[in-house]
């Protein structure tokens, strides 16, 4: 095994579930250096040993089944390809920590909440803190924040809770790793202490007073992840614990389709995250109707980020078939001609 799986430090969560407050708490202990999403794992889990993208610009099936068939003739097998793996993971994550002289590489990327099980052949020695959140909390937020409110075309986009919450739940019930904890956003932003001493003493670290005001020390590079609200607050409080329950109450289409979205989700998948189907309801008895209805029409957001994002969300709609997307799909067209190689 490589000496880099002992200086890895994965948080990982479903996106919009706290990963990038978290990631910012822990970036002030002198042991970590972190930069926000590298995704260096996403692609190479996806090469067709343990699984294949759904899209590729060359036949992912036929890939997939070369690649087993390949790694099932090496001589080492299945290791002799997880070295490979790890020899450019290793390569690439070492680089990039050892001018630091920091003890871990702490990568926050949430797309990894769907490869867990690889990531644990990858480097089963490595720090592992998974990160739940009360699935409804998620998906508003997504919705929110990437697709101007749009909760259709966020669920057409990426069904988060279907997807997230069954695994990150069947990690989270078996890790199978030597330095696990699992954290709830709910219990990490009301008693946030609690929560870092435990991340501290799985990772073999000493524990740090000052990670939870995490504002007080800036990131060190520019990154994917939540770029306007952890940047609000100077350190955790619970002012968004059940704020998606005034985005939610007395709306009966996003009700609906909620309802939805638990169709696969039973109360097994639930119990990590602290809930059952029937509790994941309660916080919205408490939401009076006049509160709902002005937090479901507040004024939007209009700096850089929310533009760019509002520009986008109005841009796709209907891509494929308004007059936009035909003059793009043209465009397109002549720049791949004109680029081509000779």
């Amino acid at each position: 095994m490589s000496d880099m799986s002992k200086r890895m430090f994965f948080v990982v969560g479903a996106p919009r579930s706290g990963t990038t407050l978290l990631m910012r708490m822990l970036n002030v202990h002198p042991d970590i250096y972190t930069r926000p999403e590298p995704h260096l794992l996403t692609p190479i889990a996806h090469l067709g040993m343990y699984g294949y993208v759904d899209k590729a610009p060359y036949d992912q099936y036929q890939a997939a089944q070369a690649v087993k068939e390949f790694v099932a003739d090496m001589p080492g097998g299945e290791e002799a390809y997880l070295d490979a793996l790890r020899a450019y993971t290793d390569k690439m994550y070492g680089d990039m920590l050892e001018p630091t002289g920091k003890r871990f590489f702490l990568d926050k990327t949430p797309a990894y909440g769907l490869i867990l099980p690889f990531m644990r052949k990858l480097y089963p020695d490595a720090v592992f803190v998974i990160l739940t959140r009360h699935p409804f909390a998620i998906f508003s937020s997504f919705a929110k924040s990437f697709f101007d409110n749009d909760w259709k075309a966020a669920w057409a986009h990426n069904r988060i809770v279907e997807r997230y919450v069954p695994a990150l739940s069947d990690f989270v019930k078996d890790p199978g790793v030597k330095h696990f904890v699992h954290v709830r956003y709910e219990d990490l932003v009301a008693d946030p202490e609690k929560a870092l001493r435990a991340i501290c003493e799985a990772a073999d670290m000493a524990y740090t007073p000052e990670m939870i005001h995490y504002g007080q020390k800036k990131m060190e590079v520019a990154g994917l992840g939540d770029p306007i609200g952890v940047k609000a607050d100077s350190k955790p409080n619970t002012k968004s614990v059940h704020k998606w329950a005034r985005q939610v109450a007395h709306n009966p289409e996003r009700i609906k389709m909620l309802q939805e979205m638990l169709h696969g989700i039973t109360d097994e998948m639930l119990e990590p995250y602290g809930y059952t189907r029937e509790s994941l309801w309660e916080p919205l008895k408490d939401v009076d109707e006049a509160v709902a209805k002005a937090a479901q029409r507040e004024s939007k957001k209009w700096d850089r980020y929310h533009l760019e994002r509002r520009t986008l969300t109005w841009l796709r709609k209907d891509i494929h078939r308004n007059a936009l997307g035909r003059l793009l799909t043209k465009v397109k067209f002549y720049l791949d001609v004109i680029l081509r190689e000779k």
